[in-house]
């Protein structure tokens, strides 16, 4: 007569007997190893011993410093498939927003067993896991965070590397006594930039932040650069928000105040495009700026679409000018367009007169820039700064419009 079929939660007991209640935990179907934190098929005894010699199984005995024996102690782990190790791992990374692959990185993934004696999860894993529970907790939280309070809002869109239209929605808290605290709440790839995706992505985004019911009035701000569809995407968005206020940024209307000086000084202007072109990858000319004055900074790579950084460079001439000039008429003519314009420039009657002007009435306007631009700042201060700014401005001597168009 055959040996009668044990029952499944007799066989799988028998199973922790013989192996080892620090190698497998069992309910009454499933058999779950401990050191590889995933289920195991437990229909017959080969499949088991198949598992234990795996090398997923043997690494983690080793990581954790046991040799395969059924009688060494070992910490119980999650019974569930996800586990607090890799959901901590994830939320870490992306709180470091180091990117999930580099956990493909074959010394990293290395570095990170030996150090912390677990079992290192795939990308996949943690993306298809772990990220989108992480997401909602976030979200979870700024819910919290916002609750009951008024809010701002700011959409600020930008191109990626690959041409793409990302769109930002940070969100803030209006209290009286501090800034408040500010979150990122959405980030999307739009189609287009214009009034109507802007629209879209408003009103997206607060029925993300509540989606059993957009809390209009306690929408107050939309802060966005001065961009004419962003004027035009306020306008529908007051339609439904109709407590809310439209300000553009105030560092971006300086940008365009430096914008407007430098537009009125152009010598000044060819000065800084032209010297940049100079001494832009040209190390045998940098050397020689080093020989003449080698305690002085270099040219700044000046960026218009950095605001200020215009100002900076005309700051950076004008306190040089002696030793630029000194260097430029060092170097051949012949050798790029640009070495000559310099010449041609720096031999304006004016020129160094329009430097020195720009530093002594237009020299604070980066500052203000990058102080406007300073995280947590409340708006008091802000204000300040914007009516100092503007008071300075409007000090400017007269003579300056005259300087420009000589």
């Amino acid at each position: 007569m055959p040996r009668p079929k044990p029952k499944t939660y007799d066989r799988l007991n028998n199973f922790i007997k013989e192996f080892g209640e620090i190698i497998f935990l069992a309910d009454n179907s499933v058999l779950f190893c401990k050191i590889c934190d995933i289920k195991v098929s437990a229909e017959k005894k080969f499949t088991v011993i198949q598992h234990i010699k795996t090398a997923k199984h043997i690494q983690g005995l080793n990581r954790l410093q046991l040799k395969p024996t059924k009688t060494q102690q070992l910490v119980s782990t999650s019974f569930s498939k996800k586990n607090d190790f890799n959901r901590d791992l994830c939320k870490a990374m992306l709180s470091a927003n180091i990117p999930l692959y580099k956990l493909e990185n074959k010394h990293f993934r290395e570095f990170l067993e030996l150090y912390t004696k677990k079992e290192i999860p795939k990308e996949a894993t943690l993306r298809k896991g772990y990220v989108d529970d992480l997401f909602l907790e976030t979200i979870e939280k700024i819910k919290n965070c916002v609750d009951g309070k008024k809010i701002w809002v700011s959409i600020d869109e930008t191109t990626d590397a690959e041409g793409r239209f990302i769109a930002n929605v940070i969100i803030g808290t209006l209290t009286v006594d501090d800034p408040g605290s500010i979150f990122l709440l959405n980030s999307e790839k739009l189609e287009k930039s214009n009034h109507s995706t802007i629209f879209k992505l408003f009103d997206q985004s607060m029925n993300l932040l509540w989606p059993q019911g957009v809390k209009y009035n306690e929408v107050l701000l939309f802060v966005t650069d001065a961009a004419p569809y962003m004027i035009k995407a306020d306008k529908a968005i007051q339609n439904l928000y109709t407590k809310i206020i439209h300000v553009t940024c105030l560092a971006h209307g300086l940008h365009h105040v430096a914008e407007e000086i430098r537009n009125q000084y152009k010598n000044v202007d060819q000065l800084v495009s032209n010297v940049k072109k100079t001494f832009l990858k040209a190390p045998s000319r940098i050397q020689t700026l080093k020989s003449v004055a080698s305690d002085i900074p270099l040219p700044p790579q000046q960026i218009l679409i950095r605001w200020g950084t215009w100002i900076d460079a005309a700051l950076y001439y004008c306190k040089y000018f002696e030793i630029i000039k000194q260097v430029i008429d060092m170097l051949d003519e012949n050798d790029p367009e640009s070495i000559k314009k310099c010449k041609q420039i720096l031999k304006s009657n004016n020129l160094e007169a329009n430097l020195a002007f720009i530093m002594s009435n237009y020299g604070f306007i980066s500052t203000s820039i990058t102080r406007l631009e300073t995280k947590g700042m409340s708006l008091t201060k802000s204000i300040k700064i914007i009516k100092t700014t503007k008071e300075s401005i409007h000090s400017a001597k007269v003579g300056g419009c005259a300087q420009a168009k000589a």
